[in-house]
């Protein structure tokens, strides 16, 4: 191949998926990310180098090696390096002819008998490009942390306009290609490079292991299964699911056994940090039920009542439940798309509920804390995005009796910019809290939340920065909250 005469680093790095022995490695070659091929041949693939250390400095080298970059892959690379020592932190590079990347910097997991003395993670979702900058996450690359939790919307399919519509670009207007919503492969692949052309991305990816999973954006707003949102006809929608999938892939810190096979991509899996938490990562998107009474916040009934209803689909749910029987850790954390925990919007008995979170497949919920009931889980965390706003809630075993037994909390974290600035307080948040007693907070700022867990309890530091539309906004702990273990329900600290 010809050597290269741009920086084919644009995209910078990461790194995810965190086993005690094996982290991955990601790069994507793109000397002209705003082209279709990245500006790279269309066929074959380039020879990646790559290193990984002890140090900063590379001067305690512990694995390095050559990797292809295939154009069949858009040039990306998954590189998964094995036999490092669990819980250690190292740094990364990958070079291409004199050109050299960005360093990044990983974990690994503990030691499956290891009892840490504490983890931490940031849990992140919903990044609309045009709606404001990635502010939260360059303050999240200055955090200390274990993993990022990127929980869903790392794209938008909408069309974004020259001016990137609240970035209101003039000096460096976009390419006219993406003002127009995403179909097809290109269209998914070069979406994916405008996110990660975003600096304070990139850095937060250079910073920590990521582990991602999707919601609805990365394919089309509110899509179930095979069924759009627009009723399309499902071999068009089936295409467009494939072509999204398998950007999606290429475009994260993901294994070669998580590849997608046409539009189908088995996403959820499960994690360990020592005994201290599990963690599994769901998929409430690929396997779902189609929303009931047409979507939207509506009465529910017994279209969305059915029991035969489904937000994880059966194999899922079934996954799901034997890992809860099974675990033998502290903290049972689940990291998903979409409100948990019921959400009514008046105060009155029959109220109005999101037909396309979990209030909309409550015999999903039920079947999901009747196994946590029966395997005796004491510390359930939840851990959600989708809203755009901030919120603390305890998860009752009967939200139609406040008093019932808590059988967890869970986490709702606000958008990193979708929304734009938001507001602290919106227009329903005394509706909101009056009528759901179990919710103990509500923001609606944009920002990340950190979820701190030890042996004694969890931490929730909610962070909300000053504003996206604008670079540079400052960031701030908004609220923080606790849950003890043995103890589940959530107090202000």
């Amino acid at each position: 191949m010809t050597p290269l005469t741009e920086n084919p680093f644009t995209l910078g790095v990461a790194s995810g998926d965190c086993l005690p022995d094996s982290v991955v490695l990601w790069t994507r070659l793109a000397p002209r990310p705003y082209e279709p091929g990245n500006g790279l041949p269309a066929e074959g693939a380039v020879d990646v180098q790559w290193e990984l250390a002890c140090d900063e400095s590379f001067r305690q080298l512990r694995r390095s090696g050559t990797v292809p970059a295939p154009a069949a892959d858009n040039h990306t690379v998954h590189l998964e390096v094995r036999g490092l020592d669990p819980g250690g932190v190292y740094w990364y590079r990958f070079r291409v002819g004199r050109w050299i990347s960005p360093v990044g910097r990983t974990r690994t997991a503990p030691a499956p008998d290891a009892v840490p003395d504490g983890v931490g993670f940031a849990v992140v979702s919903c990044m609309q490009y045009d709606e404001g900058y990635y502010t939260a996450l360059g303050h999240l690359a200055r955090e200390d942390l274990d993993a990022v939790l990127c929980i869903g919307d790392y794209i938008y399919e909408n069309a974004i306009n020259a001016q990137a519509g609240a970035r209101e670009y003039t000096d460096a207007p976009l390419p006219e290609f993406f003002d127009h919503w995403t179909w097809n492969l290109t269209d998914y692949r070069l979406r994916y490079a405008l996110g990660k052309s975003d600096p304070d991305l990139r850095a937060a990816h250079a910073a920590h292991p990521w582990f991602v999973t999707w919601d609805d954006h990365e394919v089309e707003n509110n899509y179930a299964g095979l069924v759009s949102q627009n009723n399309d006809p499902v071999d068009v929608f089936r295409a467009r699911r494939a072509a999204a999938y398998q950007a999606y892939w290429e475009n994260m810190p993901l294994r070669e056994a998580l590849r997608p096979t046409g539009p189908d991509m088995p996403l959820y899996r499960r994690f360990h940090y020592g005994r201290l938490a599990q963690l599994d990562i769901l998929d409430t998107r690929q396997y779902r039920s189609d929303q009931a009474y047409g979507d939207g916040w509506k009465y529910p009934g017994p279209e969305s009542e059915d029991p035969a209803r489904t937000i994880t689909g059966d194999v899922q749910e079934r996954w799901l439940l034997d890992g809860l029987s099974a675990s033998t850790a502290r903290w049972n954390v689940i990291a998903q798309q979409v409100a948990f925990s019921r959400r009514k919007n008046t105060t009155a008995d029959r109220s109005e509920v999101s037909m396309d979170a979990w209030d909309g497949y409550p015999a999903s919920r039920e079947r999901v804390l009747a196994g946590v009931e029966r395997a005796g889980v004491e510390n359930l965390v939840v851990l959600s995005g989708d809203v755009h706003v901030h919120y603390a809630m305890d998860v009752k075993r009967d939200f139609d009796d406040p008093g019932s037994r808590t059988m967890g909390v869970e986490v709702v974290g606000t958008s990193v910019s979708s929304g734009f600035d938001g507001e602290e307080r919106p227009d329903d948040w005394n509706l909101m809290l009056a009528a759901n007693p179990h919710m103990k907070y509500y923001d609606a700022r944009r920002g990340y939340v950190v979820v701190t867990l030890d042996r004694s309890r969890l931490q929730a530091d909610f962070r909300t920065v000053s504003g996206v539309v604008t670079p540079g906004g400052d960031i701030s702990t908004a609220a923080r909250f606790v849950s003890e273990a043995g103890a589940p329900g959530f107090s202000r600290a």
